[in-house]
């Protein structure tokens, strides 16, 4: 097994895809170790001392260090820990699966609306941001506002604000005229 990585535009998450699929569906966001006790795999990283949170998407890995730990030295240990689960054949998750990201139907006056902001989402924002290993999900719609969560190398990013602003906010606002603003959410 040959695990590839790449760099991301956020300096503290790193890309590892491992040549198969991650997740068949959706994203998984484990922003602490706690939160991973439903993945065998992520419960592995967090082992690793340094790593402080862990994303899955399809087919790639984001794992996010701390700010005193180098890539030079906890990379190798993340290598091993992602290589020995999958020739372990261990599930990547226990129980419920994760599930398609942002797809929660919204009833009332908006509903056109949102469902088009959703496509835009899911079409051509989405891809863009798993290329960087990561992912968005939508939270919501009001009085022209659009509420976002990033999540995988985009939480925290120091790009992550002009992602939003100039391009998420800037598209959307281009088809859908009644979207005047984006906004960051922290869930």
């Amino acid at each position: 097994m040959f695990i590839q990585t790449e760099s991301t535009p956020n300096p503290a998450t790193m890309k590892f895809l491992p040549g198969q699929a991650v997740l068949q569906a959706g994203t998984a966001d484990f922003p602490s170790a706690e939160a991973a006790a439903k993945s065998p795999l992520a419960s592995r990283i967090f082992e690793v001392e340094g790593v402080v949170a862990v994303f899955f998407g399809h087919d790639f890995v984001t794992v996010t260090k701390d700010e005193a730990t180098d890539w030079d030295h906890i990379k190798p240990a993340i290598l091993g820990a992602v290589m020995e689960h999958f020739q372990s054949g261990a599930p990547v998750m226990e129980g419920e699966q994760p599930t398609a990201a942002g797809h929660a139907d919204h009833d009332g006056p908006d509903g056109e609306i949102v469902s088009q902001i959703k496509d835009l989402l899911d079409t051509r924002v989405r891809p863009a941001v798993a290329q960087d290993g990561g992912d968005i999900t939508f939270h919501g719609f009001e009085k022209g506002i659009v509420y976002l969560h990033m999540q995988g190398a985009c939480a925290g990013c120091p790009s992550s604000t002009l992602t939003l602003k100039m391009g998420i906010e800037n598209l959307l606002r281009h088809y859908i005229p009644e979207v005047i603003e984006v906004r960051p959410v922290a869930v």
